[in-house]
C-alpha cells in the first residue's frame, strides 16, 4: 500500500450542506476584473454560466491556514502528509440558472477518492460533487476533481504536463494574468493558496517557475467564450480539464471551435499547448 493509500484508509467524509443568497456584488467584481460590462444583475437575472463558484466560499481563521496557505484541516481535505493541491477539472450540468437574489443551498458529498500513478509518482484523485438547489429544485450539479500529492517543501518540482494543441482561428478571449489580477481573482475566491502570489514559495517550495494562474480561472475563461459569442445560448454543461499550468506575465487566450450545439475549447499561454481543454453543450437562452 503506497504511503497515499494508507493515509486515506477509511477516510469517508459525509455530505455537507450549506445555504447562501446570491448577491449581485461578486459577479460584478469579476466583469470589473475582466475589463468586461457588468452584467444585469437586478433580482431575478440570471448569473453567467460558472459564476456560481464567488457564491459559496470557505472564510477559515488565519489560524486555520497551513504553510503553502490552505487550511490545514477542512471537511474534504483528505489528511494527506505534506499535502500539494491541484485542480485537475471538472463537470457542470446547468438545469436552469442561479438567479440573483434567490436563496441557493448546496449539497457537497465524496463522489469518488483514487491513487493513481503520476509523472513524478502516487497522486491522489478527490472528486466532490455539489448539487445546487432552489426551493428544492436542482438546478446546477458540479463535480470538481483534485489532485493531492505528498511533497516536502523543495523537494521535487512540480509536473508540469504535456499540453494538447490549443484551438486556432476561432472567437477567443485574451486577459494577461499578472500578479495584480491573480491577486484579485484570489481574493474574490477567498484563496489563499501561496502559488498563485506569492512567487518565492510558488518556485522554491513547490517547484513552479512563477505564479500559477487559477484553474478556475482557466475554465471561466472558456465559459466567456461561449458567453460572449453566443449571448442568446445558456450553457447546459461543461466538462473541463486542466493538463499542465499556466504561468504569471504571459497572456492566456481561451478560444473555442463551433459545431451547432458543441464547442470545443482550450486556455493557455498564448504560442504554448494548452493548460485546459474543455467542452459545452449549448441549449436555448435562459
Amino acid at each position: 500500500m503506497t504511503l497515499l493509500a494508507a493515509a486515506v484508509e477509511g477516510w469517508a467524509p459525509g455530505p455537507r450542506t450549506d445555504t447562501a443568497v446570491v448577491a449581485p456584488g461578486p459577479a460584478a467584481a469579476f466583469a470589473a476584473l475582466l475589463d468586461r460590462p457588468t452584467p444585469p444583475l437586478a433580482d431575478g437575472d440570471p448569473l453567467p454560466p460558472g459564476w456560481h463558484v464567488f457564491i459559496f466560499l470557505d472564510r477559515p481563521a488565519t489560524a486555520g491556514l497551513g504553510e503553502d496557505g490552505h487550511p490545514r484541516d477542512g471537511h474534504f481535505l483528505p489528511p494527506v502528509p505534506h499535502r500539494r493541491r491541484m485542480i485537475a477539472g471538472g463537470r457542470l450540468t446547468v438545469t436552469a440558472p442561479l438567479r440573483v437574489g434567490s436563496e441557493v443551498t448546496r449539497t457537497s458529498s465524496l463522489a469518488g477518492c483514487s491513487v493513481r500513478k503520476g509523472r513524478t509518482g502516487p497522486l491522489l484523485l478527490v472528486t466532490v460533487r455539489s448539487e445546487y438547489r432552489a426551493d428544492g429544485a436542482l438546478l446546477v450539479a458540479e463535480e470538481q476533481d483534485v489532485v493531492y500529492r505528498s511533497q516536502e517543501a523543495g523537494s521535487s518540482p512540480a509536473p508540469a504536463g504535456a499540453g494538447v494543441p490549443a484551438v486556432e482561428g476561432g472567437p477567443a478571449v485574451e486577459v494577461l494574468p499578472d500578479e495584480a489580477l491573480l491577486f484579485r481573482f484570489s481574493a474574490l475566491t477567498y484563496n489563499a493558496h501561496r502559488i498563485h502570489y506569492d512567487a518565492p514559495y510558488a518556485t522554491g517550495v513547490e517547484g513552479h517557475p512563477g505564479l500559477v494562474v487559477h484553474g478556475p480561472l482557466l475554465a471561466l475563461l472558456m465559459l466567456e467564450v461561449a458567453r460572449r459569442h453566443v449571448p442568446d445560448r445558456s450553457v447546459t454543461s461543461f466538462a473541463h480539464r486542466l493538463v499542465r499550468p499556466a504561468y504569471a506575465g504571459t497572456p492566456v487566450r481561451a478560444a473555442g471551435r463551433f459545431d451547432g450545439d458543441r464547442v470545443e475549447l482550450t486556455a493557455g499561454a498564448v504560442g504554448a499547448p494548452a493548460s485546459a481543454t474543455g467542452t459545452v453543450s449549448l441549449g436555448a437562452a435562459a
